[in-house]
């Protein structure tokens, strides 16, 4: 498999990582970007080197799956990468898109140029998985978004969008399209003695250092005892501010490896991969079709019922609320949108998201209703003989291929599947 392709286009050198789902910073995607950066720099006629990523991700960060194994310290490791970057004899424009996170920014904060994407995703969340960034990242970005922007996207793992930091010195341009072309664009536009720009070469100025410092401190100390990378991502930070850079980057290392071997982010990265192993069923092959949903049906408008509603409605689906009687219909609905507007009045939706969401939900008392609904979900008394009435109307009224889904935590689901005459078609 190759890691990353290599092209040039009009004396640009354009790298694009190939590692599918997130390019993530294996051994053989790092391998890949130094061979790349020697071969332009090996050649005369490029001017510039452009890396890039796919739409979905420039580079989601470490493998981790590597930590704690031989690969993680196999040459050419991160820091090694960067460098690499850094000392480019040509410069290296990072274009950015999708996602660029962890170890993702940290190669991108050693090239010379950021060009991104305004709706990229970026930051450094390592401190959710018990540790700190590893290659660079606690020294690197304060010098180009400030000490406390770095101090809130480090210590609490914030990811947010270019475009929110288009202002600061991390990014050289914000493009609303695709970021390679406009990198490309951007490289070709350097003049032949364009300044090879290295993050460590700046300086951390803020005057409020010392403030800043001792606020992030003091927010993190009541926890530091059952989280510890809180605390050390503040003093790593902090040596940004007083350290020689390459002492800095050291004393990034010694917390980072310690906290690695620490059993609070062990039993994090343990917690992280079975998330996302639990989401692999492994006798459902990935190339199953999918069933398109447009379309679905509640019944019952209680709390369950309610909060079902709202997680499609949060999606942009459009459902209809099945009850009994009307009044016990109007007081879900009305739940509904006291709910939105408790959130609406925290400042997590506005006004008109609280509407766009109600406009999509319409209510029924009649199950022949549900007849083009593709999925319809109920939610009604956890009683055999109740689910058998609700699934023998679903039978009779939904169209063919509609999903049949059952909220049940404690019923047999096969039984409840064989009132109907298409069980294949039912879920829990």
């Amino acid at each position: 498999m190759d890691h990353a392709f290599y092209e040039e286009k009009d004396g640009i050198a354009v790298i694009t990582f190939n590692n599918p789902p997130v390019n993530g910073l294996g051994h053989g995607l790092r391998k890949a970007i130094v061979e790349g950066v020697d071969r332009a720099n090996s050649n005369r006629a490029i001017r510039a080197i452009v890396l890039g990523g796919s739409e979905r991700a420039f580079s989601g960060g470490a493998d981790v799956t590597e930590f704690g194994t031989p690969k993680a310290l196999q040459a050419p490791t991160l820091r090694t990468v960067i460098e690499v970057l850094e000392q480019s004899a040509k410069p290296v424009v990072a274009a950015i898109n999708g996602v660029c996170l962890g170890g993702g920014l940290e190669l991108a904060l050693g090239a010379h140029y950021r060009v991104a994407a305004a709706a990229a995703r970026v930051g450094l969340p390592e401190v959710k998985l018990g540790i700190l960034p590893g290659a660079g990242g606690t020294q690197r970005l304060p010098r180009v978004v400030g000490l406390e922007k770095a101090l809130n996207m480090i210590v609490s793992g914030q990811i947010v969008k270019a475009a929110a930091l288009a202002d600061t010195a991390l990014f050289d341009k914000v493009v609303d399209g695709e970021p390679q072309a406009a990198a490309i664009e951007f490289a070709k536009g350097l003049a032949s003695d364009a300044p090879l720009k290295r993050i460590r070469d700046l300086a951390v100025g803020d005057a409020d250092a010392d403030a800043l410092l001792l606020n992030a401190r003091n927010a993190v100390k009541a926890g530091s005892a059952r989280f510890p990378a809180p605390a050390a991502c503040v003093e790593a930070v902090a040596a940004s501010t007083h350290m020689a850079f390459d002492d800095g980057l050291a004393f990034e290392r010694q917390h980072f490896t310690q906290l690695l071997a620490s059993p609070e982010s062990l039993a994090l990265r343990h917690v992280f991969a079975a998330e996302r192993a639990a989401t692999k069923i492994p006798d459902v092959p990935a190339d199953t079709p999918l069933r398109p949903i447009g379309l679905v049906g509640v019944i019952g408008a209680g709390t369950m019922g309610g909060g079902i509603s709202m997680n499609y409605l949060n999606a942009g689906i459009p459902v209809i609320l099945l009850e009994q009687k009307e009044e016990a219909l109007q007081r879900g609905v009305a739940t509904i949108r006291k709910n939105y507007e408790n959130t609406m009045k925290k400042g997590r939706i506005t006004a008109e998201q609280v509407e766009e969401r109600m406009n999509l939900l319409s209510t029924t008392l009649s199950y022949d209703a549900l007849s083009e609904v593709d999925l319809v979900i109920e939610a009604v008394f956890e009683d055999m003989g109740v689910k058998e009435v609700v699934f023998r109307e679903l039978d009779r009224v939904v169209k063919p291929g509609a999903i049949l889904a059952s909220n049940t935590s404690t019923l047999d689901v096969d039984q409840i599947a064989s009132f109907t005459k298409r069980p294949q078609d039912v879920i829990g």
